[in-house]
């Protein structure tokens, strides 16, 4: 995936319609959409196709289960045309490889999950996170989901894989997290949700949050 403003907009309605007329009215300003089983349950996996019109699809689906399901979980979503897909980590590294595995016949990548967003997120998988990042270096991942809510964490999983790894970061705007803050920290793109998509006008929300982006990369 090529990087251009540093932004993933996280596409969570439900309805085909709105989520296309959103895709086509802030494609200059992302660098992909990623989409998550609220617009897939609706929509069906067809909507991936449509909205990689825009900007390259990372399907968020959080893949967690044994090997086979994992691997049978990525055919479908690569096969749909999705150019990345989100996974945990906590099932361990076999489940990773089958997934990493599949991937890579299909030209794609991984990203794996290391600690999420909100709150609750910190309870558990916090204290697994250093060791979920160590294993996505050594299975081969592209990258890792770290919160922009919690910039210090970014900050520590940056020193454990160094720059062989990208990070994405859930959590800009309504979740908390800054995009200047997380950017800082280490992070390579933010993604940003509520705060696009349920703005009076998504195109101009966007256009903000790229130049906010924007100026955080230059201050550098």
């Amino acid at each position: 995936m090529e990087r251009n403003t540093c932004m993933i907009l996280a596409l969570d309605v439900t309805e085909r319609e709105e989520a296309l007329k959103i895709a086509e009215n802030v494609r200059e300003f992302v660098d992909a959409i990623k989409v998550g089983y609220p617009l897939i349950l609706a929509t069906g996996l067809d909507i991936i196709r449509e909205l990689a019109r825009f900007a390259p699809v990372i399907a968020d689906f959080k893949v967690a289960d044994i090997p086979n399901t994992n691997r049978l979980i990525c055919e479908q979503v690569f096969k749909a045309g999705a150019d990345a897909v989100i996974v945990q980590g906590f099932t361990g590294r076999d489940s990773l490889d089958a997934c990493i595995e599949v991937a890579s016949k299909y030209g794609k990548d991984v990203f794996v999950v290391s600690e999420m967003s909100h709150p609750g997120g910190a309870e558990f998988l916090q204290s697994a996170a250093e060791a979920i990042a160590k294993m996505a270096v050594e299975a081969g991942a592209f990258g890792l989901v770290a919160p922009a809510t919690r910039p210090e964490r970014v900050k520590e999983i940056r020193k454990i894989i160094g720059d062989r790894l990208t990070i994405i970061s859930p959590g800009v705007g309504v979740q908390g997290g800054k995009a200047s803050d997380v950017i800082s920290a280490g992070a390579d793109w933010v993604i940003v949700g509520r705060s696009i998509y349920k703005a009076e006008s998504p195109k101009e929300a966007a256009c903000e949050i790229a130049e906010e982006i924007q100026a955080e990369l230059r201050g550098k």
